[in-house]
């Protein structure tokens, strides 16, 4: 029997509760004709059960002309019509907050009734709009989706001026980030046109204005008053802001953060912190360990613990610095006000940041993880895998990255087999360096790791990754004029000169590790060290992660699209022979620690006997877990998050083709 006839039965057998799963189960199958999804829909809407799916449902129906009286009816009187009273509750409010605020021209408002859309509301902060002039519904409208999804600031030689923003996030966004006019010496309104004004009346049934309107910094301007823009506010209104001094950055007006986020090592995220370092909107440092990070934190709060009153700070204005008065006078202290601070108070960070600046500076973090390791936990049921990593757990929990606003998420990505060559190159000479020291380290299976590490997919339900963007290390060396201008885009910054050159701290190309690539040397994007990666552990690599290669434009240069099966997973992974030279090399010098529960030592690895028997069975298991990787890989794993949401590509960042000066990588 078909899912819908199970449902049918089971609510002629007076068992609601299980015919309401058999009609969620026979929508989510799909293939339903039109009378049976109406069906569905309904008792699902009547039963109780996931609203979400009986909205989705009578709306896919009307817009597609189909039972458009009875579903109209059915989503009038379950979502619009229990909501009327308070959507026009909040219109009237913004209404009597607009009729006082000075910088509204226009103040012929309609009655509720007169206007011209009606919102449905889906949750708290999202709505489909109804047209009843036209009876057609709009698109999906999130007002607090947390993206901010155009280049407010890419000029700023005039007052910001954004035309049509319905979104109540992007309007806070500007209120926060666009500096007060008297706190930089002139006019800095922030001037939003709407073209039309039922359409912005509308609007004020699903905004909050009143914290908008609050520092009267935003200028509405309706249809034809565009022409007033820019207005000049001491002669119109008698204000002259050219009276007030510059006040320096104040450590709770950073409230944006853009994130280099570490995807994996040899990615080129050095690369990326030099390009954005010297912005004058941004206050940057180089990538530190995201544990030195949290330590610093963490000694500030011991430090602060042992001062009795902020009376005491105040006084000893010869030791304490601006930004140590502020924040130890601060009340609530958070994490990022400890994080900011300690950027804002080292001019290192903020040599180059504009003080006069029409917006305040976003804080640029690159937290490093020495290692980051990913597990797959696996339903073989339900074909579903579920990512997990300490390291991204870290970050996700932090108070840091809870407690910024504003995130935008950028991604360095390089050739999969690239990067794993260079961090073979890398821990081996890492190995080498360490042989005379008491912690000798050793090279380890690099392969297995990164196919592992899907971090390139991400929850579309998670905060940190719902405004991000992944770009290729290979672009931003051919192409940095059409690669850098789409970042700034993309980031909400203008495009200055600072991103032509690689800096840290104002230092011109700097050197990342000795002997490597500086600045713009494109032998970072052309050396594919082969010495330390063989072609069997590339072929691999390209395989089990074609899904990247397609999505974000590499071709294959191993991968000869032949069919994978079991035995030749064997054959590969039992060739691995580059990567296991230096393996094993390392290990022969490397400081083995097998301590007994009591702590004593296990075997004397000294014994060269001793150590060769644990390399060997060291290597076994690493071939075993290359084996099984590969073979729960070839199953074609469906990856999803907590709530069995499907993980979706990290969008890649797309160039300009005008502005392209060599062929893009492939």
């Amino acid at each position: 029997m078909q899912a819908i006839e199970i449902a049918r039965r089971m609510a002629e057998l007076g068992q609601p509760q299980e015919a309401l799963r058999a009609y969620t189960l026979a929508v989510h199958e799909g293939g339903l004709a039109p009378e049976e999804e109406l069906e569905a829909a309904a008792f699902i809407l009547q039963a109780g059960g996931d609203y979400e799916i009986s909205y989705t449902c009578f709306l896919n129906l009307y817009r597609r002309g189909l039972y458009q009286e009875e579903t109209l009816t059915l989503l009038t009187g379950a979502f619009y019509e229990p909501n009327i009273k308070e959507l026009q509750g909040r219109y009237e409010r913004n209404v009597k907050l607009l009729k006082k605020y000075p910088y509204l021209f226009r103040k012929d408002f309609p009655s509720f009734e007169e206007l011209p859309i009606q919102f449905y509301p889906y949750s708290d902060d999202s709505y489909v709009p109804f047209f009843p002039a036209r009876q057609e519904f709009g698109e999906f409208i999130d007002i607090r989706k947390p993206v901010i999804s155009r280049n407010f600031f890419k000029d700023l030689e005039k007052p910001i001026l954004a035309a049509e923003v319905y979104s109540q996030y992007e309007l806070e966004y500007l209120r926060d980030n666009v500096r007060r006019s008297d706190y930089i010496g002139r006019e800095n309104h922030v001037y939003l046109h709407y073209q039309d004004w039922g359409t912005f009346c509308a609007y004020l049934q699903c905004w909050n204005m009143r914290p908008l309107l609050e520092e009267e910094k935003i200028v509405f301007l309706i249809g034809d008053e565009i022409a007033q823009y820019p207005i000049d506010f001491k002669e119109r209104f008698g204000i002259d802001y050219s009276q007030y001094p510059v006040k320096p950055i104040g450590i709770r007006e950073v409230t944006r953060m853009i994130w280099l986020s570490q995807l994996q090592s040899h990615n080129g995220i050095n690369f990326f912190a030099e390009i954005l370092d010297g912005h004058p909107n941004l206050i940057s440092a180089p990538a530190q360990m995201f544990d030195t990070t949290e330590e610093g934190i963490n000694t500030w709060k011991e430090n602060a613990k042992k001062i009795h009153g902020t009376a005491q700070i105040v006084k000893t204005t010869e030791t304490v610095t601006r930004i140590q008065k502020e924040l130890y006078c601060l009340k609530g202290v958070t994490d990022k006000d400890i994080l900011v601070a300690g950027y804002l108070g080292d001019g290192r960070c903020t040599m180059a940041t504009d003080p006069a600046s029409r917006i305040v500076p976003a804080l640029l973090l690159s937290p490093h993880f020495g290692y980051i390791s990913y597990r797959i936990l696996v339903d073989p049921k339900q074909n579903m895998t579920v990512l997990y990593s300490p390291e991204y757990e870290k970050i996700q929990n932090s108070p840091i990255f809870k407690n910024f606003k504003y995130i935008k998420s950028v991604s360095p990505f390089r050739r999969p087999t690239t990067s794993s060559a260079a961090g073979v190159r890398y821990t081996w000479r890492e190995s080498q360096k360490s042989r005379e020291t008491e912690n000798a380290t050793a090279v380890m299976d690099d392969v297995v790791p990164r196919l592992l590490n899907r971090s390139y997919l991400i929850d579309w339900q998670d905060r940190l990754f719902q405004d991000s963007v992944l770009v290729r290390f290979e672009d931003g060396k051919l192409n940095p004029k059409a690669t850098f201008t789409a970042l700034a885009e993309f980031l909400d910054l203008p495009y200055t000169e600072s991103m032509t050159y690689c800096s840290t701290f104002g230092e011109r190309d700097p050197e990342s590790w000795k002997g490597d690539a500086r600045g713009f040397d494109l032998r970072a994007v052309h050396e594919t060290y082969p010495d330390f990666l063989g072609e069997n552990e590339r072929y691999f690599l390209e395989y089990f992660l074609r899904d990247v290669y397609e999505a974000y434009g590499y071709d294959f240069q191993y991968y000869d699209g032949r069919p994978m099966d079991e035995r030749r997973v064997e054959e590969l992974a039992d060739h691995f022979g580059t990567i296991d030279r230096y393996i094993i090399e390392s290990l022969k010098y490397a400081t083995i620690h097998a301590p007994e529960e009591d702590g004593t030592p296990k075997e004397d690895f000294a014994d060269d006997e001793i150590r060769a028997k644990y390399i060997e069975k060291f290597m076994k298991t690493t071939r075993e877990n290359r084996l099984k990787t590969g073979k729960t890989l070839l199953r074609g794993l469906r990856f999803v998050n907590n709530h069995a949401q499907e993980l979706k590509m990290m969008p890649l960042l797309k160039l300009d083709p005008a502005l392209l000066e060599q062929p893009l990588y492939r």
